[in-house]
């Protein structure tokens, strides 16, 4: 058992940290006005982070996925823009990885390498305003019509939907068949019969838009079925595999600044003729959060790993995602309670890190889901 940092996990955390400094111009601003600024999503997609995961034939840089997860918590640690972090992992684990293990060839040399590169933005629509944690109830409808599929619906609380330029949407060909009867399709956005409204006014994550999806008598080629016939529903799996494995590893960076950030200011604040680190309750905070991040580095970079040994996951995904996003909400918590009242001013930051820690408990599937997830595997 090798707990150790191979030379280029370092690197890549190092090149990471440097490239994260440069996306935080204007952040409060962008913050404020829930601003989406592509010109940030196409540097990262240029330093290579879109195309970590992807074979080099469609533009990617085939990395192992310890070493993406280091990427990621570099990027975390540097770049306060959650919202932006956020937005990349939205489209890298649940629309560019599904699309590289289960589409066609033609729709993968279509789609990831535009993708990868910055020059497409791709959203996944799967939550209706009917059907939040119950993934699979689906009212969207595919009908058969010759070589296409006419399809009607509506998505939303669609990750960058009012940017992106495709859509991965799920769909029942028979609502009465249940699972066996989801299709996924590729969806371009100038497809007539799609419309996109937004972008939602959202409590965190302001800088990552967010939209619904309408499908009214929408017509999809066959060809952009993604999956297969019946096949949405390995569709949907392994996306949320990839997403609650990987889509919070830059909270593993946030969570190490904010513990950083908390340590000198405890070490510096003096109350009382001493400094505050020296106080119990304060000790305490600091401890908790070190244990936090401690026990969310191990489970991350351990699944991470077992996913590139090829090992079949069932439970540890929830694992990850549970740890990570609690872990994230309560760390921030103590960091804004531990600053007191500058905590709670915009101006550190503290507030927004919370505001935007909050939706991961939400996103990907809830806690209570997660915590179902792994209790059934518990055998309860």
């Amino acid at each position: 058992m090798d707990f150790s940092w191979s030379d280029d996990a370092q690197d890549i955390r190092r090149a990471a940290e440097e490239f994260g400094l440069s996306l935080n111009g204007d952040l409060e601003e962008r913050d404020r006005g829930g601003i989406f600024d592509r010109s940030l999503w196409n540097r990262c997609a240029e330093f290579g982070i879109l195309g970590m995961p992807i074979p080099k034939r469609y533009g990617g840089t085939a990395q192992e996925l310890p070493a993406i997860v280091a990427a990621l918590d570099g990027l975390g640690y540097a770049c306060h823009d959650n919202g932006l972090l956020f937005g990349l992992g939205a489209q890298l684990w649940s629309v560019q990885l599904p699309i590289l293990q289960l589409a066609s060839e033609e729709l993968r040399g279509r789609y990831l390498p535009g993708l990868a590169d910055g020059s497409l933005i791709g959203a996944h629509a799967v939550t209706e305003p009917e059907a939040g944690s119950d993934a699979f109830s689906l009212r969207t409808t595919a009908r058969a019509d010759g070589d296409s599929y006419v399809l009607d619906g509506a998505k939303t609380f669609v990750t960058s939907a009012p940017v992106a330029d495709v859509f991965l949407v799920l769909a029942t060909l028979n609502p009465a068949s249940g699972t066996s009867g989801l299709t996924a399709f590729l969806v371009d956005r100038d497809t007539p019969g799609l419309t996109v409204s937004g972008p939602f006014e959202k409590m965190g994550l302001r800088t990552s838009t967010m939209g619904e999806v309408v499908l009214a008598g929408c017509r999809v080629p066959e060809a952009q079925m993604l999956g297969g016939k019946g096949g949405g529903s390995a569709v949907f799996g392994v996306a949320m595999e990839w997403e609650r494995t990987f889509i919070l590893a830059p909270a593993l960076g946030t969570m190490r600044r904010q513990l950083e950030q908390c340590i000198r200011y405890a070490r510096s604040r003096h109350q009382f003729g001493a400094p505050i680190a020296k106080r119990e309750p304060v000790a305490g905070k600091l401890v908790d959060m070190h244990l936090r991040l401690e026990t969310s580095q191990l489970l991350a970079y351990r699944t991470a790993w077992l996913k590139q040994q090829g090992r079949r996951l069932t439970y540890e995904p929830s694992q990850v995602k549970l740890q990570l996003s609690e872990s994230w909400v309560r760390t921030s918590e103590d960091a804004l309670q531990l600053h007191g009242g500058s905590g709670y001013m915009v101006e550190l930051g503290i507030e927004r890190d919370l505001r935007d820690a909050l939706a991961s408990r939400i996103y990907s599937g809830t806690s209570e889901i997660q915590r179902l997830i792994i209790a059934g595997f518990l055998g309860l």
